[in-house]
């Protein structure tokens, strides 16, 4: 501990220094699942029959495994650790990261929607490593999801682990659940935001990171 801080979160795939030190709530662990990947074929290969499609031609014949690690692969989150630094300089500016590209699955029709998540935060005594907004952003996507909660959830996680002075998060995402089926409107996208601390509070501050963000 130095002055009364937690001093850091190594990601051991990183090599950090022998001196760091890993406070556990800064590991965000993957979904811990126990995946049966030949349930889940036998599974895809029911669910495609059942729809009328013939599987026996040699195109189709792999695709039931192939459906299933596709899934699989969309619902794979690995661990990693936030790895923080001392905002020694005392930045009390905004750190914005825009378009972060990310895919998940919608939870209602499992269908992807797919788009940019744009994170920021005013820092307090500490700075995160910028790939870490990625990975957070990456984290929270591999599973079912609402884009509303996928929000909140990044923004919330960002604020309980960094404790910036604010924390916003806004996606941009298109759903193929509302382009490709039911109402099929081609082009549109769904907005979402997420605001704490400052940046919820302080009408400039939001105003500026929304400006940051790209959004109008």
């Amino acid at each position: 501990m130095t002055n009364g801080q937690a001093i850091e979160l190594a990601d051991p795939a990183e090599g950090s220094g022998a001196e760091a030190r890993v406070r556990p709530d800064l590991r965000l662990a993957g979904g811990e699942r126990k995946i049966d990947m030949a349930a889940a074929e036998r599974a895809a290969g029911e669910f495609l029959t059942a729809l009328g499609v013939e599987l026996g031609a040699e195109e189709l014949r792999e695709t039931p495994g192939r459906m299933a690690r596709a899934y699989a692969e969309l619902f794979d989150s690995p661990p990693f650790w936030l790895t923080t630094f001392p905002n020694d300089e005392g930045y009390d500016e905004l750190v914005v990261a825009r378009d972060i590209p990310f895919r998940t699955v919608c939870e209602h029709h499992l269908l992807p929607f797919a788009g940019v998540a744009h994170v920021g935060y005013l820092p307090g005594e500490r700075i995160l490593g910028l790939s870490k907004l990625a990975r957070l952003v990456e984290h929270y996507a591999a599973r079912p999801q609402t884009q509303e909660r996928l929000t909140k959830q990044i923004a919330d996680s960002l604020a309980a682990r960094l404790q910036p002075r604010g924390t916003g998060v806004v996606l941009e995402a298109e759903h193929t659940c509302m382009t490709l089926r039911g109402v099929r409107a081609r082009g549109s996208t769904t907005i979402t935001s997420a605001l704490l601390g400052t940046l919820r509070a302080d009408a400039r501050s939001r105003a500026e990171f929304l400006a940051l963000a790209g959004v109008q």
